[in-house]
């Protein structure tokens, strides 16, 4: 019987370290994210998933009209992967 009681300890181990190595560290980016999103607001500089550079001009819950190059594009806020370091500034 210990055999099994062996199996069940190390089964119950590995289920341990995919949460502390693989799930709690993603849940832990995507709340984080979330916060990003929800902190967004006019004359942010932001880039999409897509690769899109752009300046925020108006937010709804939803939505985001962001400006980029003369063009008005508006997204899902889903689509906002991060702010965009202004690179002009440092130099």
């Amino acid at each position: 019987m210990s055999g099994g009681a062996n199996q069940l300890v190390m089964i119950v181990l590995m289920i341990g370290v995919f949460y502390f190595f693989m799930i709690r560290p993603q849940m832990k980016k995507q709340k984080e994210l979330k916060k990003f999103r929800e902190g967004l607001k006019p004359g942010d500089k932001i880039v999409t998933i897509g690769g899109i550079h752009g300046k925020i001009l108006e937010i709804s819950d939803a939505t985001v009209l962001i400006q980029s190059e003369g063009t008005k594009l508006r997204l899902e806020k889903s689509a906002v992967s991060s702010a965009m370091e202004d690179t002009l500034q440092a130099k």
